[in-house]
C-alpha cells in the first residue's frame, strides 16, 4: 500500500502536534464533565481548531456544548471526525472519551493542513452526552450530518477491531397505577400497583425463551411502593431492550408492550409507558470505509493486528448516524491488550499512559488518511455510498 505525498505530510504535522494533542487528552482526562455539562472540554477542543484555522460554529444545532468546526473551500466533498468527550459519574474517563476527542482532533489538524490543496471540506463535530442521552441522536433528527460523505470515529478498547456490532436499544419507562389500602386490615379495598410490575417481570423472564439470541431486556423496580402495611398504588420500573437490527427491535417492542398491558389486566391497574432516553439504532458499519481504515492501520501505521469484531459489545448513539451517512466506528487499544472492561476505574486509568497518548497518534492518521481518501477519490466515495444504501435498503 502507498501513499501520496500529501498523506506523508498529514502524517507529519500530526506528529508535529502531538504534544498539543496529548495535553489535550490528559486535561479533558483530568476535568471530567457529564454529559452536556463538557464546557471545559468543548471549549478546549474549540479553541484549538480555531487556532489551526478551522471556522467553528458552537452550541451546534442548539446543543450548548456540541460544535461543527470547518477547514476548507465549502465546496466539494465533505468528511466528518466525530468527537466525544463526555465522562462517567464516579468513574471519569473509564470508557476513554479523552481519546475519541483528541484523535479527532488530530486527525482534523492532520487533513485540515492539506484540504486547501484538494478542495472539499473536513469538519470536526463535537458530540456530547453520549453516555446518558445520546446527543447524536438529536443532532441526526436536526439534519447534523446531512451534508457530509462520511463520518468516521475510533473508541478506545482492548485490541484493535475494525467492525463494532452495537446493539440497537429503547429505554422504556413503565408506570403502574393502582389503589391503596391497608394491607393487613383491608387488602381486597385495593389495587396492587407492585403485583403489576412483578407481573410484568415475570412475564417477560418467560418471554425471553422465545426472543432471539442477540436480543436483551433487563430492567429495574425504581418505585415499588411506599411502605410494607400499604398497598402500593403506584410503582414504576425502567428497562433497556436490545437487538442486533433496529426492525427485530420494533418486534421486540410490541411483545414488551403486551407483557405490560397483560400485566394491568390481571391485576386491574392502569399503565403508562414513555421512552426516558433516546433511542440508540444498531451500528451499520461501511466497510469500504472500515477496510480502508484497517489497511492504513496495519499496512502504514504498523499496527500489527486489527481483528474483524468483538463478541460483545453494547449501545451506542454511532449507529444512529450510521442509518444517515457511510459510517465507522473503529475500536483501537489503549490497554496493550490486557483484558480490561470499560467502564471501570482500570480502564480509566488505562486512558492516560503513555501508550493510550500512541494510540491517539495511531488514531488520528488512520482517520486522516481515510478521510484524504473520502475527499480526493471520486470511485472509492461512490463505492461507500453504495454498500450505504443497500445496506439500507435491506
Amino acid at each position: 500500500m502507498e501513499i501520496t505525498e500529501q498523506q506523508k505530510r498529514i502524517i507529519q504535522v500530526i506528529d508535529s502536534e502531538s504534544t498539543s494533542v496529548f495535553s489535550i487528552s490528559h486535561r479533558i482526562h483530568e476535568n471530567p464533565e457529564l454529559g452536556y455539562q463538557e464546557k471545559f472540554a468543548s471549549d478546549l477542543l474549540c479553541t484549538t481548531l480555531e487556532q489551526h484555522g478551522f471556522k467553528v460554529e458552537r452550541e451546534y444545532v442548539g446543543i450548548p456544548t456540541a460544535f461543527c468546526a470547518r477547514r476548507g473551500n465549502g465546496k466539494g466533498p465533505r468528511v466528518a471526525f466525530l468527537a466525544e468527550y463526555d465522562a462517567l459519574p464516579g468513574l471519569g474517563h473509564g470508557c476513554g472519551h479523552n481519546i475519541i476527542a483528541s484523535s479527532a482532533l488530530a486527525a482534523g489538524i492532520g487533513l485540515g493542513a492539506v484540504v486547501d490543496e484538494l478542495g472539499g471540506e473536513v469538519w470536526v463535530i463535537g458530540t456530547p452526552a453520549e453516555e446518558t442521552d445520546g446527543a447524536k441522536v438529536i443532532m441526526v433528527q436536526k439534519g447534523a450530518f446531512d451534508q457530509i460523505d462520511a463520518a468516521l470515529m475510533i473508541h478506545p478498547h482492548p485490541g484493535y477491531y475494525y467492525i463494532t456490532e452495537s446493539l440497537a436499544l429503547d429505554a422504556i419507562e413503565v408506570e403502574f397505577f393502582g389503589k391503596p389500602s391497608h394491607a393487613a386490615a383491608a387488602p381486597w379495598e385495593g389495587v396492587n400497583a407492585l403485583d403489576a410490575i412483578l407481573t410484568t417481570f415475570n412475564s417477560l423472564n418467560a418471554l425471553r425463551q422465545q426472543i432471539l439470541p442477540d436480543a436483551r431486556i433487563h430492567g429495574i423496580i425504581s418505585n415499588g411502593g411506599a411502605a410494607p402495611n400499604i398497598i402500593p398504588d403506584h410503582t414504576m420500573g425502567r428497562f433497556y431492550l436490545r437487538a442486533k437490527q433496529r426492525a427485530y427491535l420494533n418486534e421486540l417492542n410490541q411483545k414488551f408492550l403486551a407483557c405490560v398491558q397483560g400485566a394491568a389486566i390481571a391485576t386491574g391497574t392502569r399503565f403508562e409507558t414513555r421512552m426516558y432516553e433516546n433511542p440508540f439504532d444498531d451500528m451499520l458499519n461501511n466497510l469500504v470505509l472500515a477496510e480502508r481504515m484497517r489497511d492504513y492501520l496495519t499496512e502504514i501505521i504498523g499496527v500489527q493486528k486489527v481483528e474483524r469484531a468483538p463478541e460483545h459489545f453494547g449501545s451506542i448513539d454511532m449507529g444512529n448516524v450510521s442509518h444517515v451517512v457511510p459510517a465507522v466506528h473503529v475500536l483501537v487499544d489503549v490497554t496493550e491488550g490486557k483484558s480490561l472492561s470499560l467502564h471501570t476505574p482500570d480502564f480509566q486509568t488505562a486512558a492516560a499512559t503513555p501508550y493510550a497518548d500512541a494510540t491517539i497518534l495511531r488514531a488520528g492518521k488512520a482517520l486522516a488518511l481515510t478521510g484524504y481518501d473520502v475527499l480526493v477519490n471520486a470511485a472509492f466515495r461512490e463505492a461507500a455510498w453504495r454498500e450505504f444504501k443497500q445496506e439500507m435498503g435491506s
